[in-house]
Order: C-alpha cells, then sequence, then structure tokens
C-alpha cells in the first residue's frame, strides 16, 4: 500500500475557498482552518473540491488556490487537487498541479448535459495526459453512466481512487467487483455515510466538517478502521445536526453551513457565492450556533 493510498482510507478533508470583503479569493485565511485539520491528523486536504465552491471559481481563481494552499499545507499531507470544467481548463488545472506538487489529482465529474461514457473516458484520459505521473481519483457524483463504463474509467492508467458521491451502496459494490483490485473507494457523501460505504468496502470518506471540527472526523475514521460501529454511530450522531444544516435547500447550504460555523468561531471566510443559498434563516442560525456551544466550538 502507497502512503496516498493509506491516506485515501482516511478522512478526506475538502477546504473551503475564503473571500474577502470584495470577494475576492483570501486564501491565506485558511491557515488557521489547515493547521487545525493537520494538527488533528486529517489524512489528506483537498483544494478546489465542491466545498471549495470549484464551479464558483473562474480559472485563475482556482489556479491561485491551488499555489496557495500547497503553500499553506507544505507537503505535511497529501494535497489532492481538484480539476475539471472544459478540457483544456481541466489540463490547465492539472498541469499547475503538477507543478505545485500535488499528490494526486481529483477529477470532477463533467456537469455538461451530453456527458457520453465513451467520451468520459477520453476526457479523464487527457487530463491524465497532461500531467503525466501524478494520480487520478475519479469524483463520481453520477453513477447513472453504468458500471461498465465506470470499470472502464477505473482501468484507465494512472486513475487510483474514486471519490462514490452517490447514496447507492449497492451499486457501490457491483463496481468496486468490475473494476481493478488496486482502485481506493473514498465514501464521498462525508461522515453519515460513511459506516454504509465502509461496510461495502470504501474505507475512507470525504468531510467538511474538518473546516469546523476535525477531531471529530479523525474520530469517526477510527472507530470505524477498528470496527468499532457503535462508537462511530455514537460520534456521528453528535454532528448530525451539523450535517442537516449542510443539506437544506436542497443542498445549497452544504457551504453555507461550514462557513456561516466558522464565521462564528471567529474565522471569517465570507459568504459562498450565489447560487448557494446565504445567510442561513434563524432557525438554522440558532440550530447551528446552538451545535458549536454544546460541543465547545465557540
Amino acid at each position: 500500500m502507497t502512503a496516498l493510498d493509506e491516506a485515501l482510507s482516511g478522512v478526506s478533508g475538502i477546504l473551503v475557498t475564503p473571500f474577502d470583503e470584495q470577494d475576492r479569493i483570501a486564501p491565506d485565511r485558511l491557515a488557521p482552518i489547515v493547521e487545525r485539520a493537520i494538527g488533528a491528523g486529517v489524512h489528506i486536504l483537498t483544494v478546489n473540491g465542491n466545498t471549495g465552491e470549484f464551479y464558483a471559481l473562474t480559472t485563475e481563481e482556482a489556479l491561485a488556490m491551488l499555489r496557495a494552499v500547497a503553500g499553506l499545507v507544505g507537503g505535511r499531507v497529501p494535497l489532492v487537487a481538484g480539476v475539471g470544467r472544459g478540457i483544456h481548463d481541466a489540463r490547465r488545472l492539472a498541469e499547475a498541479a503538477a507543478e505545485a506538487g500535488a499528490a494526486a489529482l481529483m477529477v470532477h465529474q463533467p456537469p455538461d448535459p451530453f456527458v457520453a461514457p465513451r467520451g468520459l473516458v477520453d476526457y479523464v484520459r487527457a487530463v491524465s495526459e497532461a500531467a503525466p505521473g501524478i494520480p487520478l481519483i475519479l469524483y463520481l457524483r453520477n453513477d447513472a453512466i453504468g458500471i461498465p463504463a465506470i470499470a472502464a474509467l477505473c482501468a484507465l492508467p494512472g486513475v487510483v481512487g474514486v471519490k462514490w458521491a452517490t447514496p447507492n451502496p449497492m451499486r457501490l459494490a457491483a463496481a468496486m467487483a468490475a473494476a481493478p483490485d488496486h482502485i481506493a473507494w473514498v465514501g464521498g457523501l462525508a461522515e453519515t455515510w460513511a459506516p454504509v460505504f465502509c461496510a461495502v468496502g470504501a474505507r475512507g470518506f470525504t468531510s467538511g466538517l474538518i473546516n469546523v471540527w476535525p477531531e471529530r472526523s479523525v474520530a469517526i475514521a477510527a472507530a470505524l478502521e477498528a470496527g468499532d460501529l457503535a462508537r462511530a454511530r455514537s460520534l456521528i450522531a453528535g454532528m448530525t445536526a451539523f450535517e442537516e444544516i449542510r443539506a437544506g435547500e436542497q443542498g445549497g447550504a452544504n457551504v453555507s453551513g461550514v462557513k456561516a460555523a466558522l464565521a462564528l468561531m471567529g474565522e471569517d471566510c465570507g459568504p459562498p457565492r450565489p447560487p448557494a443559498t446565504w445567510p442561513l434563516g434563524d432557525d438554522d442560525m440558532a440550530r447551528l450556533r446552538h451545535f458549536l456551544e454544546t460541543n465547545g466550538l465557540i
């Protein structure tokens, strides 16, 4: 097992993208968040993920965030760089990630309305060719492309993992059976789905909670690794309110919940950009404050 494989079996933290009062990216505001996550033992950090508002950033902003976060992390844990959009932007981001020393690329599944399964294979291959030698992790949010297409993607040179972000564990099991044995499977629906995906065979999970409370995410991963499902369920129950707030407005509060929590903690990263919801409703803000106070986070 490589160091990257081992890290993927733990917590993959997805960092927010901070903005200043003029709506400009402000990566320096990530410094305390990165330090807290690394200090707590988060295994991997990801820049330009969905919690990082990848699709709200310009390509130039995504490039700047990549370079800045690489400096903040300083090689202490593997850094995964999200890449995507049109193929030329994706290739440009991949090249920059290689130059910045990223440990792997996370290839966002294209939201183009006319994605063909065969075309997606060509897309991932072209991204890989732009950064030869850099491992690729597929970010799968739509499993309707079918098991044969998923297996073909996993068989591409350089693909080492899949971030599975659909609530369909049976299809995950089928994909795992069809894919090459070396693929690392990561639960992509955060802590609340981690026990389900772990039972199927996806040992690691992604987390936006790490921006706020990384110790809890790491404790959940340790409980799952030890096979202590009762403890894992108990730990997850204690943070479920946070994920319920983020799931509001058809998922449009996903980043909003994290950024509102950070603001309450005195680590203002600005509001999320539209089309995310902002501000949170009064009831959600009261619930969020209670969650943070109850757990000693403010």
